[in-house]
């Protein structure tokens, strides 16, 4: 158990200005080094959902960024953040790898990238 996998999601830190033409920041959120089985339970229903298209419409994907916000981050960020605050082409995916990370210890290859520059 000494090999403890994290995963990162980024959210623009300033929306209204990117919207505006400036540049975009970023605030990166880590998931806890230790992730109980329960939400990995919870994350395997989800992907099961997943693979089968049953995840469809805004009010299933507005759960799984609630899941995603308060079971996988801890409450680090709100659902209504990651709505206002992911970019829109990115956001399926990214929840979806999210889930993924919990349900299957599939890190994303930014973290991957990420992690590899602080060692």
């Amino acid at each position: 158990m000494a090999n403890l996998k994290r995963n990162m999601i980024e959210l623009i830190k300033n929306p209204e200005e990117v919207i505006k033409g400036g540049e975009p920041e970023f605030d990166k959120y880590w998931t806890s080094p230790f992730i109980p089985l329960d939400v990995t339970l919870e994350a395997v229903d989800f992907a099961e959902k997943l693979e089968n298209g049953e995840i469809t419409g805004s009010e299933s994907i507005l759960e799984m960024a609630d899941f995603v916000a308060q079971k996988i981050f801890n409450g680090q960020f709100t659902k209504d953040d990651i709505r206002q605050r992911l970019h829109a082409p990115d956001a399926i995916d990214e929840l979806q790898s999210q889930i993924f990370f919990v349900a299957r210890g599939e890190q994303s290859d930014a973290t991957k990238k990420f992690l590899e520059k602080k060692r």
